[in-house]
């Protein structure tokens, strides 16, 4: 028995103005599907979530997802589905685009029945097209869906119904869409490895998706990350799709890397020591020159990007970042440049010693000096520190501008009733 799974191809994405990574996505889960599916014949195909970057989706996404779907379908591979966090029906709604596709025959979308009284977890029916699992050959796969936070808490009660419904001598499947205690580099708990491995007891291998990277439990939980890089800051982990043969019950995995994949580059310049706008211009031509790896003709371009460090010596609408992308995306062949600009202009070059400070006061400290810098404020700076703090709370919480206007001038005139009255003194 052979099959591949796959996890968020989120189809339909869209990235930094660029038009051509919404198309990546398409070629990545085009690519997969006619060279590692198709071609070695794999007896179904898991897709364990998030095929859809989003709930509404639009026709291109749509167009996308029926080129792969067909064409499985055309070759009688049938697709197993469940929904990830991002394709998810919406709450209190019945309906969902891999409900469609489940319902016109493309996928099987298989999950529990909640709405159901007496069929919650019910094998998969043909008639009425909706199931928990179905067996295909020696295998039962079972499905779930996007559990988020709770899912620790449903865990038990899926592992009593896995025990009543695991076939015993078949190859046991279950698809997971999660977070992964230790996987996710976000302060987001992730699911503990100790609940997670309690499905083992029941399943020979769990299909897992959700998080954008690679990585493997107890040689039983397999996540194959993204097949594309939704961040420039994803491109660096590998990610993949599993092709899975199963020989004496036992799944030999092998993550498949070889389709098409945007390179992406990164390279940082401390811009400090330079005077004036033009040769910061011409030191990040020069260092893209220098680091930046050259395409092909038939190979994809690279997207690259530039972090800018250190204090600027002039003000900052004086770097025309846009002509610089312009120029090296034409000199150096690239799809993108995107800038990461994490320099100090002039015009903010104050408070140099606020980094032990919390947040908040960081923030009023640099207002205050920056409104110090002008002398006709200057006695006055750290009230109007506070106001403008004031009012950016208040614009947050979406209070109306006249009110906040009227707040502001109702300060500045008791703020100078005060003054006068203090200097008459």
């Amino acid at each position: 028995m052979k099959f591949l799974h796959i996890a968020d191809v989120h189809l339909g994405i869209k990235r930094y103005g660029i038009e051509e990574r919404t198309t990546d996505f398409f070629h990545a889960w085009r690519d997969v599907i006619e060279r590692y599916a198709i071609c070695e014949r794999v007896d179904f195909v898991l897709l364990a979530g998030d095929l859809f970057d989003r709930r509404q989706v639009d026709p291109q996404a749509a167009n996308h997802a029926m080129y792969g779907l067909r064409k499985l379908k055309e070759a009688g591979i049938p697709v197993l589905a469940i929904e990830g966090n991002h394709d998810q029906r919406e709450t209190g709604s019945r309906f969902s685009w891999l409900r469609s596709l489940s319902s016109w025959g493309f996928i099987k979308m298989l999950e529990p029945d909640y709405e159901s009284a007496t069929e919650v977890f019910a094998p998969w029916n043909e008639e009425k097209l909706k199931g928990w699992y179905i067996d295909i050959g020696d295998a039962r796969i079972f499905g779930s869906m996007w559990y988020g936070t709770t899912t620790g808490n449903v865990l038990p009660d899926l592992c009593e119904q896995l025990a009543r419904a695991h076939r015993p001598g078949a190859f046991n499947i279950m698809m997971l869409h999660t977070e992964v205690e230790g996987q996710t580099g976000r302060p987001i708990p992730g699911l503990p490895v100790s609940k997670l491995v309690t499905l083992k007891e029941h399943v020979n291998y769990l299909a897992l998706g959700h998080i954008h990277k690679n990585f493997v439990v107890d040689d039983w939980a397999y996540n194959p990350g993204s097949l594309e890089a939704c961040s420039i800051d994803e491109y660096q982990e590998v990610r993949g799709a599993y092709l899975v043969e199963v020989r004496d019950g036992h799944a030999e995995a092998k993550l498949i890397r070889d389709y098409f994949q945007r390179p992406f580059q990164r390279i940082a310049l401390d811009v400090t020591s330079y005077k004036d706008p033009e040769e910061v211009a011409n030191h990040i031509l020069g260092k893209m020159r220098s680091q930046v790896r050259l395409s092909n003709e038939d190979e994809p371009a690279p997207i690259v990007e530039v972090t800018l460090t250190g204090r600027l010596g002039f003000k900052s609408s004086l770097l025309e970042l846009d002509a610089i992308k312009e120029k090296a995306t034409e000199r150096f062949n690239l799809l993108g440049v995107l800038f990461r600009n994490e320099t100090v202009p002039l015009e903010f070059a104050v408070a140099a010693n606020v980094s032990n400070m919390d947040r908040a006061e960081r923030e009023r400290r640099v207002i205050e000096e920056i409104i110090a810098q002008d002398s006709r404020f200057r006695h006055m700076a750290s009230e109007l520190a506070r106001l403008a703090l004031l009012a950016k709370h208040l614009a947050l919480e979406e209070e109306a501008p006249e009110k906040i206007l009227n707040l502001i001038e109702q300060r500045l005139f008791e703020s100078s009733t005060t003054m006068s009255e203090s200097t008459s003194g």
